[in-house]
């Protein structure tokens, strides 16, 4: 491994990886067809493959799915095109079907690269690549910025912190690709129901942060019930025709003089815990609305004698 390599991040690599597998696919091509399997042992083990795992040991990726995916599917690949190289250098070419499942892997494993080039850019630039939606990376900046233009003009904020109602029970009935559908559907609902100037961001699993900028409580209360509703009638049209009802819970604050972002923050997530506690898809506002009290224990009747 070269020193450039070892200095490259995971996202780096992944171009090196691509473009040393495409030229692999060319050399393996040659050895099981043309030369007997000559070679096999030098086109069998790209070397930027095992640099990229190290950077992304190192980058602290390599327990990601997408990571451990594409690990899997590089090692299949690989396996296949080795044993077909063994079979070539006996004197017999691979078969069709073997020769299909080699390509197969490694047409999967290129189109699962490129999807993870174009995950990791987009994540390196603070965009949440499912959603679209920015991240916490740039969140917190943005938010204290406002934060700051509210004590510099007196103009006032609110933040809304949403979460998928029941999401855990999506992914469990219908497959983290029906979830993975439902938050960018959810995404494109807060995306268009909130106003141009205003901010939403992908807090991480299920939740949303929205910052209505220039804006009061009550203001804040109308454009996010609205948002609500919005994302209640909108379901997931799955492709055999059947809808997966899609409702989320709000927690509103908004900013006052005492109150730093961290606190705001703090804040949204108690009205958002409240709202879960109510009985979900409702919006609670802090500091205005009041948990529902508990009903009040029945006495046992008495025996009749």
């Amino acid at each position: 491994m070269s020193d450039a390599t070892s200095s490259q991040s995971a996202t780096e690599l992944l171009g090196v990886v691509l473009d040393e597998h495409l030229r692999w696919v060319g050399q393996w091509h040659r050895a099981a067809f043309f030369r007997d399997g000559v070679g096999g042992e030098r086109p069998s083990a790209p070397a930027a493959f095992a640099a990229w795992c190290v950077a992304a040991n190192r980058d602290d990726l390599v327990h990601q799915p997408a990571v451990l995916k594409l690990a899997t599917l590089h090692e299949q690949m690989h396996r296949q095109a080795k044993l077909a190289l063994l079979k070539a250098s006996g004197g017999d070419s691979p078969s069709e079907a073997e020769y299909e499942a080699v390509i197969a892997r490694f047409e999967e494993f290129v189109l699962h690269l490129r999807r993870m080039e174009r995950a990791f850019g987009a994540a390196a630039s603070g965009l949440d690549p499912l959603t679209g939606l920015r991240t916490r990376r740039g969140m917190m900046e943005a938010l204290e910025r406002e934060h700051n233009r509210f004590h510099r003009t007196g103009k006032p904020f609110c933040l809304a912190l949403a979460d998928i109602d029941k999401f855990k029970n999506i992914n469990d009935t219908y497959g983290h690709d029906i979830g993975d559908r439902v938050l960018g559907a959810t995404a494109a609902v807060i995306s268009r129901g909130v106003r141009s100037f205003d901010e939403a961001f992908r807090m991480g699993g299920e939740e949303f942060l929205v910052c209505l900028k220039e804006t009061e409580m009550e203001e804040g209360y109308a454009v996010i019930d609205r948002l609500r509703l919005d994302l209640m009638e909108s379901p997931v049209l799955l492709t055999d025709g059947r809808e997966i009802a899609v409702t989320a819970s709000f927690g509103l604050v908004e900013v006052d003089d005492g109150a730093s972002v961290d606190d705001l923050l703090i804040r949204a997530d108690r009205a958002l815990y409240q709202a879960k506690n109510a009985g979900r898809n409702r919006v609670i506002r802090h500091g205005v609305d009041r948990p529902a009290a508990p009903p009040a224990p029945t006495k046992p009747a008495r025996p009749r004698a």
